[in-house]
């Protein structure tokens, strides 16, 4: 279990995992530093892999999207502590593993005050040998075996009430022994369960997959999204007739 601190700093806060044997510092979420320190190395999706004393992980600057972003590339609202995008993330992929999903641990969120705005950073553990199912779709590496686990991976968070903001392939981690996990919870929240919510998520993720160009694969929807999509609904079956878990 994650046991959350709080520390402020000279213009913000971080939060971080109790446990890391480790208390961050400022310095931790700037990609400068690792990079002068020789213990930087490349990400992806704007995402940074650092050495920390704490172990590898993935650093990410929160970056505004869309038409917000002409205004400002990267400061936020500033609306409280709790309400800051990283502290937000830090909570619910904290609440994740908790219920012991597959997500990329939190090691530690930092925000910077900026007047009315602010500016925020995400420290998550590095999850080792794995890459994105974007670029296994790239290179034609998807059967009916990765589609039936990534189903039932999903099935698992949306029977948990976790809804991802942008579930695509690029945020779907699959490893060498075929483990899938989620990342990128940016936005993301816990909610009752519910169809149209847990369909949009899956109307997303085939969007994604088609602007990939899985559409010009051949046998792309028999042979990997109706695999998805059918052990996805079995799991949720399987579950309405089990009943719901017990709380963690």
């Amino acid at each position: 279990m994650i046991e959350a601190q709080v520390q402020s700093t000279a213009d913000g806060a971080i939060v971080y995992d109790a446990a890391l044997g480790a208390v961050p510092t400022v310095e931790w979420f700037d990609a400068a530093h690792w990079g002068l320190l020789g213990r930087a190395a490349g990400g992806r999706g704007g995402v940074v892999f650092v050495d920390t004393p704490a172990g590898a992980c993935a650093l990410r600057h929160y970056h505004r999207g869309g038409l917000a972003a002409r205004l400002s590339a990267d400061v936020y609202v500033w609306t409280g502590a709790a309400r800051t995008r990283a502290f937000r993330e830090f909570d619910l992929l904290a609440r994740l593993a908790d219920r012991h999903l597959p997500v990329s641990l939190p090691v530690a969120a930092c925000y910077r005050r900026d007047g009315l705005g602010y500016r925020a950073d995400l420290l998550t553990r590095r999850i080792e040998g794995t890459e994105t199912l974007a670029a296994r779709l790239l290179r034609g590496e998807i059967d009916a075996l990765l589609a039936q686990r990534i189903g039932g991976t999903i099935a698992r968070f949306h029977l948990a009430g976790a809804c991802h903001a942008d579930l695509n392939a690029h945020n779907i981690l699959v490893a060498a022994d075929g483990g899938v996990s989620l990342i990128d919870f940016d936005r993301g929240r816990l909610r009752k369960p519910h169809f149209s919510w847990q369909q949009a998520n899956l109307a997303r993720l085939l969007r994604s997959l088609r602007k990939l160009g899985a559409g010009r694969l051949d046998g792309f929807e028999p042979r990997f999204w109706h695999p998805l999509l059918a052990a996805y609904h079995d799991a949720m079956a399987r579950r309405a007739l089990a009943g719901p878990e017990p709380a963690p």
